[in-house]
């Protein structure tokens, strides 16, 4: 009868050996990823797309107008006694208003409105959307039925007409008011495309782990779903701050915001009334109509890049 090979290693007592394995522990867990580096990632991936490069340039040239106006103005905005109805000339480029007021320092403090509304607004916009889109999608109560009433609504009604209504209750009210009504009527497509991505990530295995280990309703969808919706929110941002921007100027050329402040809304405005076209003066109507549309495009181009982030087949130039 042949004898099998025993295969457990033994010392010299006939003893199973034992080896001593050392378990590294803080080797196996993984490291928390630096929001820095995932910040700096993320811009290099948004900053790879060509139309999204030329995005950035322009967002910053404006930004950096907005903040630094008081010294690249060459005269107060306000300021009047230049002659009225001016043809630009090496002291005032761009003419003058039929105020006697300088086009290119308005144009230069215009900025500034421009860019707080759209980033304030957008981001307001852009938290209700979040807050909620995503506890929309992920309730099954309800709750659901009667956030799914509200947002319906809100979609339903057109844009203009209601932010035209609520404009015209809360007049002069200043930026608050337009930032107000622009949030009021921009957080409801933002909501439907988040409530659309919660409800695809709800039935994803990691989500049904977080349930059955006890997890808050709470910390499954901001824990666990808002950290994989990062670049759909920062789109639902650049495209509300652009409807924002586009939304107050439209306000501010209606009338139905603030007059007395500067901004390209109010410059369309006062072109309007003092007849610019007629007079021949199209650079007050053209040169404040360009900055919206410049300042809209940037945010639109920017975009192209963030859809980048989550859908790598969307960059430019990507090689299979």
């Amino acid at each position: 009868m042949t004898k099998t090979p025993d295969l457990i290693p033994r010392d010299q007592t006939g003893t199973v050996a034992t080896r001593a394995i050392s378990l590294d522990t803080t080797s196996e867990i993984p490291a928390s990823p630096n929001p820095l580096r995932v910040v700096g990632r993320g811009f290099a991936t948004i900053w790879s797309v060509p139309k999204a490069r030329i995005g950035v340039i322009l967002l910053g040239v404006f930004v950096l107008v907005a903040i630094f106006a008081p010294l690249l103005a060459p005269y107060s905005p306000t300021e009047t006694g230049f002659g009225r109805s001016q043809d630009a000339s090496l002291a005032h480029p761009l003419g003058t208003t039929a105020a006697g007021q300088d086009v290119l320092s308005q144009l230069i403090y215009g900025a500034r409105v421009s860019v707080f509304v759209g980033f304030v607004a957008g981001l307001l916009a852009t938290i209700i959307a979040v807050l909620i889109g995503l506890s929309w999608g992920y309730a099954r109560t309800v709750v659901g039925d009667v956030i799914n009433f509200f947002v319906n609504l809100f979609l339903v009604i057109p844009a203009l007409p209601l932010m035209i209504v609520i404009a015209a209750y809360l007049q002069n009210g200043g930026l608050g008011m337009i930032i107000l009504v622009v949030v009021l009527t921009g957080w409801a497509w933002g909501a439907r495309v988040l409530r659309a991505q919660t409800q695809s990530l709800r039935s994803r295995d990691f989500v049904t782990a977080a349930i059955f280990s006890g997890e808050s309703s709470w910390r499954i969808v901001f824990r666990e779903i808002l950290p994989n919706m990062t670049s759909l929110i920062v789109g639902s941002f650049f495209g509300a701050a652009t409807a924002a921007i586009l939304a107050e100027a439209g306000l501010e050329f209606l009338g139905l915001g603030d007059t007395t402040t500067v901004s390209w809304g109010t410059m369309l405005f006062w072109a309007q009334n003092s007849n610019a076209l007629l007079t021949g003066q199209w650079v007050l109507l053209v040169a404040p109509g360009l900055c919206i549309a410049l300042l809209a495009t940037s945010m639109s181009f920017i975009n192209f890049g963030v859809d980048g982030l989550s859908n790598p087949r969307l960059r430019e130039g990507a090689r299979r």
